[in-house]
């Protein structure tokens, strides 16, 4: 060891303190484990919290808020144009995050946990080095690789600040609203801030490689988002490729590949959003016996285990879904596999929510993964023109659908196209989760009038007693 050098000892550490990290932190702590979190940022939260889910939908729900003043001119209240306030917009934004953040800061000390402003870099199985902290060594039993994503890059192109070429983090620091956006990529993150610009007062072209949009959901749940995206962006260009960005003082020129009429053309600002990197590299994982797969991912088991038995990882770094919800249970679970207890990941349902307008949301099966599994499944729609709840708020275009194995009525998958569908995914998945019926939802009794009555009447039609749809068999 080098002279004034201060090494520490901790049970367990955890790497990253987002969404996976400080869950399993806290879980750990709760079950009597003495804890150290190790974070570039002072506060918890991660890049959910500062430079992804929260601001984001923070700005999202304001432009539902936009959205909805000029859907109430079509039901006689005008509100007139919306004045933005960017400043007031900014500050709103970071007074959520920085509750939040305190909140999580709080919570951690209330259990004990110590929190390392740093970075840390494996030395081996049981010894990472610190850098930018006050310690230089941590000497661990084990550790929780928690470190996370970033953006993909497109096209060796380097985020700089200031640039007209933004990745999602720039892009959510609002310097500006540009007359011109082109997003480039079909995914949620794509979407989300397409939708927030345009809400704003920005022109919104959308530039997409493949045919499709949110290439994970199926089709019918994405159809009315695209009828909405079509009202609000300006185009939506699909197989189409970016040959190349060449960025000007006030302006970027962009050169196009897929038949456009127009293949090259300025815009005011880029986004990229081609989706997110796990950040596995450089922080010494080859002095370890952990593995990552052939995209750079850690390789983990049901426990959250890495091929190293002293290192397990949780959330985007170890690959699947990237989502926050997923990553939370991720480090619980390897929190409680660290403190002896059973537990393993073993959900049947990780909800997955687009909060464009409408909303998108799906758990479970897929028709898609049916089709390629050859999983034969009954499909129940319900159209929300049917829902008398949605009628009054104007959003009848919605669509909730189930899927059921027909021989025993289990519920396999749920999705949900429309208002407030995050929420109401939510009862899908416990459907899921339970090995529920058909039989079970529809004869749960919901309120009404409600969006939720959806789902029972999708399971109505399964079972043969809905009333709200047109028959689909004669009366004896």
């Amino acid at each position: 060891m080098v002279m004034g050098e201060l090494t520490q000892e901790t049970e367990v550490l955890v790497i990253g303190s987002g969404p996976g990290g400080y869950a399993a932190a806290f879980r750990a702590a709760d079950l009597g484990l003495e804890v150290t979190m190790v974070d570039p940022e002072p506060r918890p939260g991660g890049e959910c919290l500062f430079r992804g889910c929260i601001p984001s939908k923070t700005y999202l729900y304001l432009s539902e808020l936009i959205h909805d003043a000029k859907r109430a001119e079509a039901m006689g209240v005008i509100f007139g144009r919306p004045r933005i306030d960017l400043d007031s917009l900014r500050a709103w934004k970071q007074k959520i995050v920085d509750q939040l953040a305190n909140g999580l800061l709080d919570l951690s000390n209330r259990r004990g946990v110590q929190l390392v402003q740093g970075t840390a870099v494996f030395e081996g199985s049981d010894r990472v080095r610190l850098s930018g902290a006050p310690i230089s060594h941590i000497q661990f039993k084990n550790a929780i690789l928690a470190t996370g994503s970033h953006p993909a890059p497109f096209r060796e192109i380097k985020f700089k600040k200031g640039s007209r070429v933004m990745d999602s983090a720039s892009a959510l620091e609002l310097t500006d609203i540009p007359e011109s956006l082109l997003v480039i990529g079909g995914g949620y993150i794509a979407l989300e801030l397409g939708t927030v610009y345009a809400s704003l007062g920005s022109r919104v072209t959308i530039a997409v490689r493949s045919g499709r949009l949110l290439r994970g959901a199926d089709p019918d749940l994405v159809a009315p988002l695209i009828t909405r995206l079509n009202e609000t962006f300006e185009a939506i260009h699909f197989n189409t490729t970016v040959s190349s960005l060449e960025e000007n003082h006030d302006h970027v020129k962009v050169k196009f590949e897929g038949g456009l009429d127009k293949d090259e053309q300025t815009f005011d600002r880029v986004l990229i959003a081609v989706g997110r990197k796990p950040n596995s590299v450089d922080i010494g994982l080859e002095t370890t016996k952990v593995k990552l797969d052939d995209r750079g991912f850690v390789m983990v088991d049901e426990y959250q285990r890495t091929t190293d038995e002293r290192i397990f990882a949780v959330g985007d770094v170890a690959g699947g879904m990237l989502l926050a919800h997923k990553a939370s249970r991720e480090g619980k679970v390897a929190a409680e596999v660290i403190a002896g207890e059973p537990s393993a990941f073993d959900a049947r349902a990780i909800p997955s929510v687009v909060y464009t307008d409408p909303q998108v949301s799906w758990c479970g099966l897929t028709e898609q993964q049916a089709e390629k599994e050859q999983i034969f499944v009954k499909v129940e729609r319900f159209p929300w023109k049917f829902s008398g709840r949605a009628m009054t708020m104007g959003v009848g275009n919605g669509l909730t659908k189930i899927l059921i194995r027909p021989e025993t009525g289990q519920i396999l998958g749920v999705g949900i196209s429309g208002r407030d569908s995050e929420g109401l995914i939510s009862e899908g998945v416990l459907a899921v989760e339970m090995g529920a019926l058909a039989e079970d939802l529809a004869l749960s009794v919901h309120p009404h009038p409600t969006l939720s009555e959806t789902e029972a009447e999708a399971a109505e039609i399964f079972i043969g007693s809905a009333i709200h749809v047109p028959p689909n068999k004669k009366r004896k």
